[in-house]
């Protein structure tokens, strides 16, 4: 691994240990090592170095939303009044745990928001009663999601 100051440059066996993390983070150690042919105390020191270099962000586990009921996904255009109430209204939408992202983009939005909501309803209800009586908001533009039809991680 090569660290610049903008960028870290990592090697093709950096490359395979974060494949085969990336397809299964619970998969041993031991048996990266024996696919890729290095010791899995040297796979223990580039995961360090990987980590410490922040190419590594952490790892999860993916609860299926809809398993629990949550079947409506969409994304929301937030308008604000102006550029300034950008941090308080980003701050308020942090206590929505229906919020699952908050982008600042360019274009008509000051902010894009991707939500779960167990059914129409209750995306309406969120709409109404959480979102749009946040100061700031001036008015909002939804799209929901039929089908997400592509997710996937950064190619290595």
């Amino acid at each position: 691994m090569k660290i610049n100051s903008l960028q870290i440059e990592i090697d093709g066996i950096d490359k395979e240990i974060l494949r085969q993390l990336m397809e299964d983070a619970r998969k041993p150690i031991l048996q990266i090592a024996n696919k890729i042919g290095i010791s899995g105390a040297a796979i223990h020191q580039r995961l360090r170095k990987l980590e410490d270099a922040g190419v590594i962000a952490g790892s999860k586990f993916i609860v299926n939303p809809k398993v629990l009921g949550y079947t409506t996904v969409a994304f929301i255009g937030i308008y604000l009044e102006k550029a300034s109430s950008n941090s308080e209204a980003v701050k308020e939408l942090k206590k929505i745990p229906e919020v699952l992202e908050c982008h600042y983009t360019t274009g008509n939005w000051s902010i894009l928001a991707k939500v779960i909501c167990k059914d129409n309803e209750h995306l309406m209800q969120l709409l109404n009663k959480k979102l749009q009586p946040i100061n700031g908001v001036s008015r909002t533009e939804t799209f929901i999601s039929l089908e997400q039809q592509i997710e996937r991680q950064i190619q290595l």
